[in-house]
């Protein structure tokens, strides 16, 4: 049952949360690119633009349940890089004038820094080095690590709700609203492991994002936010979920606002080893009396 004054709060709440990578780049295709363009620059190639224009009428799909209902609106979030903002824009080819509340450049979603212009020898070291160290933790020389990508995006997302609980995005909640977040495959996975509280292990086992390749954060009905109301188990399977966090995504599609995953059976166990049962927790020691 739904506790009480839940729904009041779930009406408010977006009813996606979507997480766009940028179409294909230059330098997708020619790391060399990045040695002579600085990153923010890179341009879409073709082939990119056509793959944010599909995943413009795609993401539209969505939002109006395949065309059936006409009560929803959007507001997206776009990184101020080159690659990005040409994607947001071909994004919003789907979509009409009245259904857009709103658009927000946001640095903190910007790709991890590289550090400068990027020589591709050096690069090629430097990405077999971080391999061997650990992809959360390894900086890049004169840039990030991306630990730093998930500290800037945590704040963002802090932000996001401070947004979204004082109504700046103006939503009426007649309405259906779909926050739309056009960014990189970095900074939407650490997004994903800062929203559901995963570990760094469990960050390491993730796979990036393809191009324009979209993840949907959909709210439950008893207002938590899932990957398993819209995706499949394969699909997560294949985006490096393991069983256990696949589990807790079906879980979080029907648990009640607020309840976490510490709930979840499995969640302590990564923690943990060999916890006593509650029936051994040794509480009656205290009631004993010495003698």
């Amino acid at each position: 049952m739904t506790k009480p004054g839940v729904t009041d709060q779930i009406k408010f709440l977006p009813k996606r949360i979507i997480l766009v990578r940028h179409g294909e780049s230059e330098g997708n295709i020619d790391g060399s690119a990045y040695s002579t363009t600085p990153d923010y620059k890179i341009p879409l190639t073709k082939q990119g633009m056509e793959q944010a224009k599909l995943a413009g009428s795609q993401i539209r799909s969505v939002v109006s349940d395949s065309g059936s209902t006409n009560n929803w609106k959007v507001y997206f979030y776009v990184s101020p890089y080159a690659r990005s903002r040409s994607s947001l824009r071909e994004i919003g080819r789907s979509f009409p004038k009245k259904s857009v509340i709103g658009v927000r450049e946001e640095c903190r979603i910007r790709e991890q820094d590289f550090g400068n212009f990027q020589i591709t020898e050096r690069m090629k070291i430097i990405k077999e080095t971080r391999e061997r160290f650990g992809r959360f933790f390894y900086r890049m020389p004169e840039g990030e690590s991306a630990a730093d990508v998930y500290d800037r995006v945590s704040s963002f997302l802090e932000s996001l709700w401070r947004d979204i609980d004082m109504n700046r995005l103006n939503h009426d909640p007649s309405t259906d609203l779909n926050l739309i977040i056009v960014s990189h495959g970095l900074a939407s996975r650490v997004f994903l492991m800062k929203w559901f509280k995963w570990t760094v292990e469990q960050f390491e086992h993730l796979n990036n994002l393809n191009n324009c390749e979209f993840r949907i954060l959909q709210l439950g009905a008893k207002g938590e936010y899932s990957l398993a109301v819209y995706h499949s188990d394969e699909e997560m399977q294949k985006w490096g979920l393991s069983p256990e966090m696949i589990a807790d995504q079906k879980w979080r599609a029907n648990a009640t606002s607020g309840e976490g995953n510490e709930k979840c059976p499995w969640y302590l166990d990564v923690f943990f080893d060999g916890l006593g049962a509650d029936s051994d927790d040794g509480d009656n020691d205290d009631q004993k009396v010495v003698s």
